[in-house]
Order: C-alpha cells, then sequence, then structure tokens
C-alpha cells in the first residue's frame, strides 16, 4: 500500500511540475513524506528554472530590466532633449559617412535609424551614441572600393556607370555588414569579449589616427571636385595623392570656394562650443546650419548647373524593402568583417566604459557584443553599412541630459521621419559640404598625433606600438595594417618578457621590506644570502637569459668555478689512483718477502694510507679542494612576479639548484603562486635533495630562518674547534 502511495506521489509530482506550474500552490499535496518532499523538491526546481531563464531573458534584453522601473518624471525630458539633439546631428554625419563607406548618402540615413534603435533594445551601454562613425565607415568604404573600383573613360577622365557602381557597392556593402552582425554575436555568445584587450590603447590610438588620414585623403576629390579613381591597396594613399597632385589644375572653383567656406564656418563655431562648452545648453548644430543654408544657396543659385558643383542628387523617401545579402562573397569579404567587428567593439566598448565609470554604473563586455551584432545583422537586411559607436554624439547625448537609451530611440525616430519624408529636400545639397563635414569632425582625432612626445616621456614600447601601427595601415592600407599592428603588438609583449627587468634585492634597514640595490640607495644586502628577482615568467623564450642573468647578478663567475672544481676533483681521483696502485704494489711485495721486509715498508704503507685518507673527502668541498668559498652561502629566488613557468623553465631552474648546490650554496624560492607550485609539484621537481621545506612565504621569512640557522652553525663550529 505505502508503495502504491509513494508511486501516485512521484507521479504527481513530476506530471503537476511540468504539465501544471500554475497549480502547485494551491493544490493538494501527497499524502506520504517521501511524496511530499518530492513535491516540494519539484517545486523548488521550478521557481529555480523560472528564476533562471527570467534573468537569462533580463540580460539578453535589458531593457525589460530597467523600462518597468524607468523615473519618468525624473527622465524622461532630458532623454527627449538629448534624442532629438543626438537626431539633428545624426542627420549631416549619415550624409557625409555614407561617402566614405562608398554608397550613395540616403544609405547612410538607413544606418542612422535600423542598428540605433535595436541596440536602444539590446546595449547596456545608457549613454553611448550607436551609428555611422568615422572609422568604420572608411573600412567599410576600403572594401566596397576594391570589390567593386570606379571605372573611367580614358579620354577625359569621366566616371562611368555610376549607377551600376552604386548598386553593386551597396549589395558588398550589405553582406560585409552581415557577417560583421554575425561575428559580433558569435564572439559575445561564447563570452569573447576579452578580444578587444589585444588591441591596447596605443594601437587604436595609432591606428585611427591612420585612418584619419585616409579619411582626408579620400575627400580632398569632392572638396577640389576632381574625379579620382579610388583605390585599396598596399601604398593607395601614395597613389591616390599622386593622382590628386596630377590633376590639381582641372580643380573646379566653384567646389573649392564652397568646400573652405564650409571648412572655415564649421571649424570657427565647433572653437566656439569647445570653448563656451560650460556656458552653452548644447552645442551649435554648426553641420546642420550648414547642410540647410548651402542646400538652399545650391538650390536658388544652380551651383551644379552654373558652376559645376557636384550635388547629391536624387535621395528617395521611404524604406526599402529588406532583402537577403548575397553570402556568395562571404570568402572575399571575410577578412575585413572580422577585422571592423572586432574595430567596432573596441570603440564601442571603449566608451561605454568611460560612461559608465563617470555614471556609476556596469556595462556587459559579452552583452555589448551581441547587441553590436544584432544591429549590424538587422540593418544589412536593410543596406546599412556596418556601425559603432561615435564620440561626438555621445558626448553630446550625454551632456545634454541623456540617462537611457530612449534618447537613442527618439534619434532614430527623428531620423525615420527625414528618411519618410524630407529626405528629398537634399537632393541640391552640395557633396563638397558633406566632406568639409566629414574634415571637420576629424579635428580632435588629428590632437593624437600629440601622443608621440607623452609616449616618449613615459613608455618607449607603446610609443613603439603607435607608430609601426600608424606606419603599417598609411602603407598598407586599414585592413593589412590592423592584423600587421595586432601581430606587432603581440611581439612586443614577447620580446618585453624575453628581456624582463632582473634585480638583486637588499633590505631596508631594520625592516622586512626588500628592495632593488641599484634603485635604492636605502638598501644593503644581507650578509651571506643574495636575492634575486625576474619581472616575468620562466619559459621557453627566456629561461636561459634568466640563468645567465643569475649568474652575472651574484658576482662571481659559476660556471668558471664549477669547472675548477671538476678539474680539481679529477686531479685528485688521479692521485688517489696512483697511491692505490703504490700501496697495491708494496702490499704485493710484502706477501712475497718476508716479515722484516714488511716492517722495512711499514712507513711507507702507513704514509700512503694516510694520504688516501687525506684525499677522500666525502664529498668533497671546496676547501678541501683548495678552492675560495663564495662570500654567500644562500640563493634566495623572489618568484612574486612570476606568473607561470614553462616545462623548459622548469628543468633551468632544477639545473640552478644542482649547479648552486655544487658549489655549496643552497637555493630557496619565495613568493610562490599556488600555479608554480601546483606545477612544480607536477613536473617532480621535487625529491630528497629539493624538498618543499626550500619553498618560504616571503624573502623576510627566509632571511630569518637562513640568518638563524647560519649564525647556530657557526657557532657549532667555533665550539668544535
Amino acid at each position: 500500500m505505502d508503495k502504491e502511495l509513494r508511486n501516485r506521489d512521484i507521479r504527481y509530482c513530476v506530471d503537476r511540475s511540468v504539465f501544471h506550474e500554475t497549480e502547485l500552490g494551491g493544490s493538494t499535496p501527497p499524502s506520504t513524506n517521501s511524496g511530499r518532499a518530492i513535491f516540494n523538491a519539484a517545486k523548488n526546481k521550478l521557481r529555480c528554472s523560472r528564476s533562471a531563464a527570467k534573468s537569462l531573458l533580463f540580460k539578453f534584453i535589458p531593457i525589460l530590466q530597467w523600462l518597468p522601473h524607468y523615473p519618468v518624471k525624473e527622465w524622461l525630458l532630458g532623454d527627449i532633449v538629448s534624442g532629438v539633439s543626438v537626431g539633428i546631428l545624426q542627420l549631416p554625419q549619415g550624409l557625409a559617412y555614407a561617402l566614405l563607406a562608398g554608397v550613395p548618402p540616403i544609405f547612410g540615413l538607413y544606418s542612422s535609424f535600423f542598428p540605433v534603435f535595436i541596440y536602444s533594445f539590446f546595449g547596456t551601454s545608457r549613454h553611448v551614441s550607436v551609428g555611422t562613425f568615422t572609422v568604420m565607415s572608411i573600412m567599410v568604404g576600403s572594401v566596397a572600393e576594391s570589390l567593386v573600383p570606379t571605372e573611367f573613360v580614358q579620354g577625359n577622365d569621366t566616371i562611368i556607370n555610376m549607377d551600376a557602381r552604386d548598386e553593386a557597392r551597396v549589395e558588398v556593402v550589405a553582406t560585409l555588414t552581415l557577417f560583421v552582425g554575425i561575428f559580433q554575436i558569435i564572439l559575445g555568445l561564447v563570452q569573447f569579449g576579452f578580444v578587444v584587450t589585444y588591441l591596447s590603447e596605443p594601437l587604436v590610438r595609432g591606428y585611427t589616427t591612420a585612418a584619419t588620414i585616409h579619411v582626408t585623403v579620400s575627400q580632398l576629390k569632392h572638396i577640389f571636385g576632381l574625379p579620382l579613381s579610388e583605390r585599396s591597396q598596399p601604398l593607395s594613399l601614395i597613389y591616390s595623392l599622386i593622382s590628386l597632385f596630377r590633376r590639381i589644375h582641372n580643380t573646379n572653383i566653384g567646389t573649392l570656394v564652397v568646400s573652405t567656406i564650409a571648412l572655415l564656418c564649421l571649424f570657427a563655431v565647433k572653437e566656439v562650443n569647445q570653448k563656451w562648452q560650460s556656458k552653452l545648453p548644447m552645442p551649435i548644430p554648426i553641420e546642420l546650419v550648414v547642410l540647410v543654408i548651402s542646400t538652399g544657396l545650391s538650390y536658388g543659385i544652380n551651383l551644379h548647373e552654373q558652376y559645376g558643383v557636384g550635388i547629391v542628387g536624387n535621395i528617395p523617401t521611404g524604406l526599402l524593402a529588406p532583402t537577403v545579402p548575397k553570402t556568395d562573397l562571404f570568402f572575399q569579404v571575410v577578412g575585413n568583417a572580422f577585422a571592423i567587428a572586432v574595430v567596432g567593439y573596441t570603440i564601442t566598448i571603449s566608451l561605454a566604459k568611460m560612461f559608465a565609470i563617470k555614471h556609476g554604473y556596469k556595462v556587459d563586455s559579452n552583452q555589448e557584443l551581441i547587441a553590436l551584432g544584432l544591429s549590424n545583422l538587422t540593418g544589412s537586411f536593410f543596406h546599412c553599412f556596418a556601425v559603432t559607436s561615435s564620440m561626438s554624439r555621445s558626448l553630446v547625448q550625454e551632456s545634454t541630459g541623456g540617462n537611457t537609451q530612449i534618447a537613442g530611440s527618439v534619434s532614430s525616430l527623428i531620423t525615420l521621419v527625414i528618411i519618410l519624408k524630407a529626405g528629398e529636400l537634399f537632393t541640391a545639397l552640395p557633396k563638397a559640404i558633406l566632406s568639409a563635414i566629414v574634415i571637420a569632425n576629424l579635428k580632435e582625432m588629428y590632437k593624437q598625433f600629440m601622443d608621440i612626445p607623452a609616449l616618449w616621456r613615459t613608455n618607449k614600447y607603446d610609443l613603439l606600438i603607435w607608430i609601426v601601427t600608424f606606419l603599417s595601415t598609411i602603407c598598407l592600407n586599414l585592413d593589412i595594417g590592423l592584423g600587421v599592428s595586432v601581430i606587432f603588438g603581440l611581439l612586443t609583449i614577447t620580446f618585453r618578457t624575453q628581456l624582463p627587468q632582473y634585480s638583486v634585492l637588499g633590505q631596508v634597514f631594520d625592516t622586512d621590506i626588500y628592495r632593488d640595490i641599484c634603485q635604492n640607495t636605502m638598501t644593503k644586502e644581507v650578509d651571506g644570502i643574495k636575492i634575486f628577482r625576474t619581472s616575468s615568467a620562466i619559459y621557453f623564450a627566456n629561461a636561459e637569459l634568466y640563468a645567465q642573468t643569475l649568474k652575472a647578478k651574484v658576482g662571481v663567475n659559476i660556471d668558471l668555478l664549477i669547472e675548477k672544481k671538476k678539474k680539481a676533483v679529477m686531479k685528485r681521483k688521479r692521485g688517489l689512483q696512483k697511491v692505490i696502485t703504490l700501496a697495491q704494489r708494496i702490499l704485493s711485495n710484502t706477501k712475497k718477502g718476508s716479515g722484516l721486509e714488511f716492517l722495512m715498508n711499514k712507513e711507507a704503507i702507513v704514509g700512503s694510507l694516510q694520504t688516501l685518507s687525506e684525499t677522500i673527502p666525502n664529498p668533497p668541498t671546496l676547501q678541501s679542494l683548495g678552492l675560495e668559498r663564495l662570500s654567500f652561502h644562500s640563493l634566495i629566488l623572489d618568484f612574486a612576479a612570476v606568473c607561470f613557468i614553462d616545462t623548459v623553465g622548469i628543468k633551468m631552474l632544477k639545473i640552478i639548484f644542482e649547479e648552486f648546490k655544487d658549489i655549496e650554496v643552497d637555493v630557496y624560492l619565495v613568493n610562490c603562486p599556488g600555479s608554480i607550485l601546483r606545477q612544480l609539484q607536477s613536473s617532480r621537481f621535487f625529491n630528497e635533495t629539493f624538498t618543499p621545506a626550500l619553498i618560504f612565504p616571503t624573502i623576510h621569512d627566509a632571511v630569518s630562518y637562513l640568518s638563524q640557522t647560519h649564525e647556530s652553525s657557526s657557532l657549532q663550529e667555533v665550539t668544535a674547534i
């Protein structure tokens, strides 16, 4: 009967927990104790499962967590004002950066709407403004220009097949953006947010500075009104400048005048914005002002027809139907897609962390990857190009009162209104104005050249990374330059671990503090003890150097001393062999002779045996071999900075222990991390001679123990004498 009740209770609990979750709380519990236990366990497990699922959902879609608790009265007005300000700024930047991406201007507006709206649901940063950005646009444009180059009529240098070229580039850019999004989502799902650690700040700043040069040169054709071909291969920047100077005499004066006036206005007002930043409620939207005024003047004066000034042309209104990008271009864009994905994420997470620290909240690096990936993935179906966070728009969003991504949603809706209703108003907009806006927005990035003197004063290795990154990106283009920069950065890490800082430590008087004796005049070496420290891991690339430097730092030629000892031992062995031979010959003669002969040779035999006893010290010491003893009896190896040690390093460490043991110096390890101890144990480093007793937690513990032990040994030797 009990067994049947228990089985019924088990079936009841399982059925109710799986299929009738909502009724568990109010249903009649099972009749047996075991049934009630199973019932309660199933109920608790179900609650845990619901909680885990809810937590996962909130993590994947952060807006579900913060939107129900959104303080409307405190934050809504600020988010709306911030969103409107950023939306106004997005219009000229979206149109301008589309030129960098190699696509018609309307696609810059698409890229300012779809990805921005998607990010507001999935992003964890409250202040970054996602959308078009200079570096991303130029990287996308370099791919589009390399796969779909501009064609020329050889006679008069007139660009042909513009419509076909633009259509093909849009397809390439959409495919590239698709794979950028896929890469970012995959990296986020596998918790690969740490990939950004391989892009150091000097590398990123050197790379973006070089990209700024590429952007500026690419816009010069619109500034001067020259029909120049676009290149995307190593040394393309040099070729573009050569082509520009060859055609400089064909400059369109009207275009140059428009560009010059626009640049002067943009730079002047931006200086005012920066100087009076604290007193202005929001920056003067000079880009929008220049955009509107230049469009009106171009339309009224008919700059295109009268002076040959290039204009944007037809800007279609409305949204395009979503289409699936062509995946047959995968192998042509995969390398660039991964590079763009990593660079885009690097820019976003850097800005996100900066604002998070300033405002006291946390961002999830892996969720940021997923959010960016979903933004780009969705945008690719609407012909957008890859996006990331913009420094200028993010600063505007934060400074004008933005507190959440509702500001981003508002800015994207403003862009949507422009796409649906106002796009055709900018048909007469001169392209030179868009190029002027691009160049004016690069002003802050040109200031990164000031990194060179700063890094020269602080860190030569970082300066080298900056310069190599800059030059490789300038000469080899953006994609290859980034790869070369990352490889060089990793090589500098290897090089620096191969040449770490080695030092001999001394004790600060009457303290337990030990410092480098070459850098601190307050330190003094402990009598009879040498303390050696390295600043790096010990592995195959620097194990030999570690041993060589150690021997050089102790002030004695260890190898020569070991060699002398070996020679002295061999000399004693040869003398021993002679004595043994002599003794055997005397004894042999004694057996053949009479007792009288033995008595006559007694003194020779006794002398030989005495010489034999003196020749066989056990074990042979430096003093017994006639060699000078070292001034120290103990060597302490400080492993505080050793984060790992490989098999080659362990073998070298064992050789060091054996060699110093051979010259009567005991070796000890201090400040050993647990991982190093486990490696030593698993490698069977310890034996009867070298035991774990040779390891101390700190330098001072080892010094105190060795000083007391040696002092006791010295007293015993004196007493014995």
